[in-house]
């Protein structure tokens, strides 16, 4: 195969960036996305050049390291699958593929495709955790869980935090990711204690990263490699409503008491 390469190139996050156009020749359709680049990118070290940033690690499409856009769609052009896992045969002979980073002002670029995702890091942070006593492990079978609440929350937490779907929203929006974390907790028994608190500080965190707010278009869904449920910020949202509730009650208690 036979590809043409726009790439965009850019320095740091300071610095202006353009598309680059490259040729990758003689490309095997058995290679990976991230193979393809490798090879571009050992021809220009050949050539003297300087080779194309982009992030990657397990390239087994459960880190969530490796996102970029491929022709305008985050991942590029197949559903549930990573950029990692993406192979060549996806593409045909003489197609022109255009690859950047993720935009969003949340996730300042780096150099060239990689982008600083520490915001969706510090959301976690923020609330995604439980406090639980140290000690030896209780018996698996210790806190009966719902069947159903056990799927809902295993398929919430498949998210892998790449960040596609924050790159595919029209407004750069964190509900999918941010969503998905609260829900694998908060539909566990273990997560209960601190369900309300962890929302709210949640959400204050995604707001304090700067990233837009949700609209219900269901892009973040359609891009989402582990297919997580935009039925996750349904859930967000009740939490969160409930949150303040709980707080306003819990001043009015407190304004009664004292008087």
């Amino acid at each position: 195969m036979n590809i043409t390469l726009h790439v965009w190139r850019q320095k740091d996050a300071k610095s202006k960036g353009r598309f680059v156009k490259y040729e990758a020749d003689d490309i095997s359709p058995d290679m990976s996305f991230l193979e393809m680049l490798d090879v571009v990118n050992e021809r220009l070290v050949l050539e003297g050049e300087e080779p194309i940033a982009v992030d990657h690690d397990c390239r087994e499409g459960i880190c969530g390291t490796c996102g970029v856009v491929i022709n305008g769609r985050a991942h590029g052009p197949r559903e549930r699958t990573t950029v990692c896992q993406l192979h060549m045969r996806s593409f045909r002979d003489g197609d022109a593929i255009w690859i950047e980073p993720w935009r969003a002002k949340a996730f300042p670029v780096i150099k060239d495709l990689i982008v600083d995702r520490g915001a969706l890091d510090r959301i976690i942070a923020a609330g995604g955790f439980i406090s639980a006593p140290t000690g030896s492990a209780s018996d698996a079978n210790a806190i009966p869980v719902p069947k159903e609440n056990a799927d809902l929350a295993m398929d919430a937490a498949a998210c892998i935090g790449c960040g596609a779907c924050v790159a595919a929203c029209r407004n750069a929006s964190a509900m999918l990711f941010t969503s998905a974390k609260v829900a694998q907790l908060g539909l566990l028994p273990q997560g209960q204690p601190e369900r309300y608190i962890r929302v709210k500080k949640m959400v204050a965190q995604m707001d304090l990263e700067s990233f837009g707010n949700c609209t219900n278009h269901g892009d973040c869904e359609a891009v989402c490699p582990k297919a997580v449920s935009v039925d996750n910020i349904a859930r967000l949202n009740r939490d969160f409503i409930k949150s303040t509730l709980i707080a306003d009650r819990r001043v009015a208690v407190g304004v009664e008491g004292a008087g």
